[in-house]
């Protein structure tokens, strides 16, 4: 065997027989452990949400989230996820209020044609878990600014799904 191609295969050798590295992915959202305590907050705490935010989402499409200013204690919201072929996938309309001290996010999920996902009267409810000057971990959801130093520019939106992994949106400020 020519030296080349003896180092060739003792390296092939090596990293075959080293162990795998298991590193778990890094998740973007929290879950609160069974009758977790909601930490106190308020919604002036979230006025970096403010604005239009749009990126790839679903299938690398086109995606939107817009958070408007709060009236009273509430911020409302929405996000769009369009199809490849630029219609609308689904929407959701997004409310985050006070809740026991803490916030809540709610949310309602609707098909192009505005048929809900949730039955009439149902919501989803995602309770925040933690609090930081630029994020805001809700219960299997977190929205936080992709830079914390540059709180305008970039909004990260992650949701944990059922099967235990996640959908992450990385947004960029389109106002």
């Amino acid at each position: 065997m020519k030296p080349a191609k003896h180092l060739l295969a003792a390296c092939a050798a090596l990293i075959m027989a080293a162990p795998l590295a298991s590193e778990e992915p890094v998740m973007e959202t929290q879950v609160g452990e069974k009758g977790f305590v909601s930490p106190p907050a308020t919604i002036d705490q979230l006025d970096w949400l403010v604005g239009q935010w749009a990126g790839k989402g679903i299938q690398e499409a086109p995606a939107m989230e817009s958070w408007l200013p709060p009236i009273g204690s509430t911020m409302v919201g929405t996000f769009v996820q369009e199809t490849p072929d630029g219609s609308i996938m689904f929407s959701e309309h997004m409310y985050i209020l006070p809740q026991d001290g803490s916030l809540a996010l709610k949310l309602k999920h609707f098909n192009a044609d505005l048929t809900g996902w949730e039955e009439k009267d149902d919501m989803l409810t995602f309770r925040l878990v933690a609090i930081e000057p630029c994020a805001a971990y809700f219960n299997a959801l977190t929205l936080r600014c992709a830079d914390p130093d540059n709180p305008g520019e970039g909004l990260v939106a992650a949701v944990r799904m059922q099967s235990g992994g996640e959908l992450s949106f990385r947004f960029s400020a389109t106002d």
